[in-house]
């Protein structure tokens, strides 16, 4: 048979449909009813030898044909409940034999089993002691370690249901599982310690296990019962049974217990969370029915130990985080001094590193710089490892089989069979990797892991059979470490955050170092450029006196320039004015000192200046301030702000045109406005009027496009906001507000 058949076959087996057999376990019956009516509408093929009715005969029939109408309404009664875990037991008796009803709703469909009722079940007493459920209940959370509580687990369900084998099977990361604790019959061979391929439990059946915590085979040398009709008829699907008590399962299953030599099984799950951890698995030589009162017991003992292993493992979690917590606070401090970068500071302390995750080796990469202590990879396979671990997009890696994932790493395994690994989101290579050396062992599986599953012969082709073979398998681990436990993972990923946050740190200090230098850089020039302005201002005026614009044409060409040079100067000391406000704003430095101000006086002195501006282009100017209305303001500022919105208005608003500024009171603040009939803004560009060196270029080729941006600067110094409006072709409006003061209380 070539590989790629089997490898079809296996996949096969992981496809087979076990939530939709489309047949029942035969100690059983199942029907499924309509709803509200409790009509049946499909029902398992036994119920002619159970029940002494034709399968056909009940179909469309309502309950009570084949239970009886006390029994019915006993059903209806449990079904209009919020739980069904609350309903009292349905207990009948049909065709002279008693039975207990199991009721379940899944996917709109309600299903009724039928189990019969084992009154004189007596389990075996084992250390002389039978089991009760409080006292054992007691015993579980009364367990100071882990392996204690799985102890009692597996005895006292062992005790309560008489099952030659009960044992502990926990799930590994890399899928197979291992036995942790287990009570046995003195004739069963023992399989504590061992570990099982994952193959024993494929991936649909491991689901199956999370969303239903317990699943039992009487006899897995049965003859599945199936359906009428096999499909539902109000889809044409078959029926899921995922929660049927009496579901059928997968043959190959069935061939696996009576391979392990059992012919009964009960599985408990147990849960970590939504996840699932392990199982309790029982198993019995002879066919074994545990009745349903005793198995929800057995249910509830998983509950418990679920939220106890969960418990317990989040202690020791904890403790594993308290273990590291001294060490990664003398590692933040060395980051924290080191003048250079983070890094510089870890290589500082590298035994202390190593320590951090019981590291035999570790490696510090900073751009160029690669430091290594203890047993490490040579420098160019930790650059190639390092740049695999940054492709992955993981910020903490971490494996204990690194050749498995990485194959190049078979090279160094005797020093790096396993690899925790760090790095931090800046564009130059950096991070820490610890190394743990290859520690060869030798793990006990029951049977062979290479061969989970066999071949063989039917008439209908070949097929898969279960292994057959349980005997202990030993196999030597080459290429692994020690795994890195939960607190190894923590201090790697705590180490990142402090890291990011000393380097984080020291970006903002640099940045916070940059914007002074800026600032001292704009105050000094600023000064020293102011002196030398103000004495060409004094020159140009005396250089004015000298050369009168009406004398001969080279008098008048001086004259001229003279003014273009006053002009240029005068607009040089307003930059410079608009740069130290600038550098202010930005560095959160700017102040203002608010007095009580008379809004109209304001006014007033803002017309007598700016108007014959306006008049020039015979622009209609005009002020409206409530009457008595008064604010608390810087008054230079604020009359910076009213000049610059005005004076812009004046500029871009054509002649004949006309200008409002108003002052209203609104509730709790004052809102001033300076609206225009100009040309208006894009509104493309209207978002942006306020940032930095924004300018209205084409009609504003000398402005600096600092204006509005220290405009909205003193209005937020104020405690106030500032916003446009504009509409091409009609104008715009500014507005800006500026907080109401208190009143002052009667005197």
């Amino acid at each position: 048979m070539k590989p790629d058949d089997f490898e079809e076959l296996l996949a096969n087996c992981a496809d087979e449909p076990i939530r939709f057999p489309g047949a029942i376990q035969p100690h059983g019956a199942l029907l499924t009813l309509s709803e509200p009516e409790l009509h049946i509408v499909q029902v398992s093929a036994n119920v002619a030898e159970l029940f002494n009715h034709s399968p056909e005969s009940l179909l469309g029939q309502p309950l009570h044909t084949l239970i009886g109408i006390e029994h019915a309404e006993a059903v209806r009664a449990t079904v209009t409940q919020n739980s069904f875990f609350d309903a009292p037991p349905l207990h009948m008796t049909l065709n002279g034999a008693e039975f207990e009803g199991l009721l379940h709703r899944h996917q709109d469909v309600l299903v009724l089993e039928f189990e019969p009722r084992l009154k004189d079940f007596q389990p075996r007493a084992f250390n002389g002691r039978t089991s009760n459920l409080g006292k054992m209940l007691q015993r579980l959370q009364a367990a100071k370690t882990l392996q204690a509580l799985y102890e009692i687990s597996v005895n006292e369900i062992q005790a309560m249901t008489g099952y030659d084998r009960v044992l502990i099977y926990r799930f590994e990361e890399e899928g197979h599982g291992q036995v942790i604790a287990e009570a046995s019959a003195p004739s069963m061979e023992l399989f504590n310690g061992l570990f099982f391929p994952a193959s024993d439990i494929p991936e649909q059946a491991r689901e199956l296990y999370r969303t239903n915590w317990l699943r039992i085979i009487p006899n897995a040398d049965y003859e599945a019962v199936p359906l009428v009709p096999r499909l539902r008829p109000d889809t044409g699907q078959p029926l899921d049974l995922s929660f049927a008590t009496l579901r059928s399962v997968s043959p190959i299953h069935c061939q696996y217990m009576k391979n392990m030599g059992v012919l009964s099984s009960m599985s408990i799950s147990l849960m970590a969370g939504d996840k699932l951890w392990g199982l309790i698995s029982c198993g019995n030589r002879q066919p074994l029915l545990v009745p349903n009162d005793l198995r929800t017991a057995c249910q509830t003992i998983g509950q418990v130990l679920s939220l106890q292993i969960s418990a317990m493992e989040a202690l020791d979690l904890s403790r594993q985080r308290e273990e590291k917590v001294e060490a990664l606070a003398l590692l933040n401090e060395a980051m924290q001094a080191s003048p250079a970068n983070v890094f510089d500071g870890l290589a500082q302390r590298p035994q202390l590193l190593m320590d951090l995750t019981l590291a035999g080796g570790v490696a510090i990469i900073e751009d160029k710089q690669l430091h290594r202590y203890g047993n490490c990879p040579e420098p160019a396979q930790i650059r190639a490892l390092h740049k695999w671990l940054q492709e992955t997009g993981q910020p903490v890696f971490a494996s204990h089989n690194l050749s498995s994932v990485y194959p190049p790493a078979a090279e160094y395994q005797h020093v790096a069979s396993g690899v925790l690994a760090m790095s931090l989101p800046k564009p130059v290579d950096n991070g820490v990797l610890w190394f743990r050396p290859e520690v060869k062992e030798n793990i006990n599986w029951s049977g062979d892991p290479n061969k989970p599953l066999d071949l063989e012969s039917t008439d209908a082709g070949l097929r898969l059979r279960p292994r057959t073979s349980f005997e202990i398998w030993k196999v030597e681990m080459a290429g692994i470490s020690t795994k890195w436990s939960h607190g190894d993972r923590f201090a790697a990923n705590d180490l990142r955050r402090s890291a990011l946050e000393n380097d984080l740190a020291r970006q903002v200090l640099r940045e916070q170092q940059a914007v002074r230098a800026r600032d001292e850089l704009v105050a000094v020039v600023s000064h020293d450029l102011r002196n030398p302005m103000t004495v060409i201002s004094m020159l140009c005026g005396m250089m004015q006196k000298a050369f009168s614009s009406e004398g001969p044409h080279t008098s008048r060409r001086i004259s001229s320039a003279i003014d273009t040079m006053q002009q240029a100067a005068g607009r040089m000391n307003v930059l410079l004015e608009d740069l130290l406000d600038t550098s202010k704003i930005e560095a959160g430095r700017y102040t203002v000192k608010p007095v009580a101000l008379d809004v109209s006086q304001m006014f007033e002195e803002a017309y007598s200046l700016l108007a014959p501006l306006a008049m020039e282009k015979g622009i209609d100017l005009s002020f409206n301030a409530e009457p008595g209305l008064r604010i608390n303001a810087d008054p230079e500022r604020l009359f910076q702000v009213l000049s610059n919105l005005i004076g812009n208005a004046i500029k871009f608003t054509p002649r004949q045109g006309n200008i409002g500024i108003s002052a209203l009171s609104n509730g709790e603040e004052i809102v001033f406005s300076v609206r225009d009939s100009g040309e208006g803004i894009a509104p493309d560009q209207l978002p942006h009027v306020f940032d930095r060196y924004w300018t209205q270029t084409e009609n504003n080729p000398t402005g600096s496009g600092l204006g509005l941006y220290i405009t909205q600067g003193i209005v937020q110094a104020h405690g106030g906001r500032i916003e446009a409006e504009s509409e091409l072709g009609r104008g715009s409006e500014f507005r800006f507000t500026v907080p109401k003061p208190a009143e002052t209380p009667p005197q």
